[in-house]
């Protein structure tokens, strides 16, 4: 009786499971990050960034386009935009991939892969195919300054087939003499609205079980990063039934906005000791990351109605408390030394009252 038992639960519980469960997926879906899955394939498909779209589609018909260079936050459309962008001026995937060469950071892009390989590509042409050749450069900002010097004379020389898109987080990390060659386009983070758009329509064609608060934890969790989004999601929908609030923290790892809330009375209200040894234990019992619980405190605390000298004084502890967490500082010293930012700045407010 005593085995029978269990085995009549399981059966229950994997029956329930299986009644609520979504439907089963190809293979070949399952192993396909949705990232991929999804990515835009045409210029019409893009969610955001409307005017650029605009820009290039009329380039693009008109045969005009210039040397661009696309620059912004990870995970805003930078590169989507531009292989929706080629796939537009070649009209099919085998001419896209006969007249687009696309590097990436992963690749080796020294100054002999620009002499040799992209120089060769940008100076043949196509025997049986007419238009420009289009070299994609992505994450150009991890190129060397001696790749990108050789690049200013190769864009220069092979104007005439061939156009240069680069891609990259940090503009200031690409040389002024290339900039000057290019036609600038800023990605800006996307807004919460045409993220939650895209959101909701990959989580319904994969027939995700979510909730409101689940989709908005994701949505504050992005930073204007739909492959954030979208990772977050799969790794969600594929770790969890649900995708609610709870789920998507316990995914991403970051703290829980109740756990937060805890975290910053307890700086406000308690003593030094009690409040490291509390700071403590929840970071360590829970697994948060020191860095994580900082910004999140440091968001509440400019949420907050301190005086300006208090307020002073918290962002600038808090600061170098980051700062030193940063370069690879011991997390509990930190930790104690985070505290003592708290500690100070109540003692800065009593004194003004006084």
């Amino acid at each position: 009786m005593d085995i029978d038992t269990p085995a009549a639960d399981t059966a229950t519980s994997t029956a329930r499971i299986i009644k609520h469960a979504r439907p089963q997926i190809s293979d070949e879906s399952i192993q396909m990050p949705w990232v991929e899955k999804y990515r835009p394939s045409s210029l019409e498909e893009l969610v955001a960034h409307e005017d650029i779209v605009s820009i290039l589609t009329r380039l693009i018909d008109n045969d005009n386009l210039p040397h661009l260079l696309l620059y912004g936050p990870p995970g805003t459309g930078k590169t989507s935009t531009i292989v929706a962008a080629a796939k537009r001026m070649y009209g099919s995937t085998a001419a896209y991939s006969s007249m687009a060469l696309e590097l990436n950071a992963s690749d080796s892009r020294g100054i002999d892969v620009v002499r040799n390989e992209i120089k060769e590509f940008a100076g043949t042409r196509q025997l049986f195919k007419s238009g420009i050749k289009l070299i994609i450069l992505d994450e150009a900002d991890a190129m060397t300054s001696d790749a990108q010097f050789a690049l200013r004379r190769v864009i220069e020389k092979h104007t005439k087939n061939a156009r240069f898109c680069l891609i990259c987080n940090y503009v200031n990390k690409i040389i002024p003499a290339l900039q000057s060659r290019c036609t600038r386009f800023r990605f800006a983070p996307l807004q919460v609205d045409q993220i939650r758009s895209r959101l909701l329509e990959v989580a319904d064609a994969e027939k995700v079980n979510y909730t409101d608060d689940g989709i908005n934890s994701i949505l504050s969790l992005s930073a204007g990063d739909m492959r954030r989004v979208l990772n977050l999601l799969q790794s969600t929908a594929m770790s969890s039934d649900v995708v609610n609030e709870k789920n998507v923290y316990m995914t991403s790892g970051a703290p829980l906005p109740k756990d937060v809330e805890q975290i910053l009375e307890w700086l406000l209200n308690l003593d030094f000791k009690q409040a490291y040894g509390k700071l403590v234990h929840i970071c360590v019992t829970k697994g948060y990351a020191l860095t994580d619980v900082l910004a999140d405190l440091g968001t509440a605390v400019v949420g907050m109605e301190f005086p300006p000298h208090v307020l002073a004084v918290l962002l600038d502890g808090m600061s170098d408390v980051e700062h030193r967490l940063a370069f690879g500082a011991d997390e509990k010293l930190q930790a104690a030394s985070l505290v003592g930012v708290f500690v100070q700045a109540r003692t800065v407010m009593k004194i003004k009252c006084v």
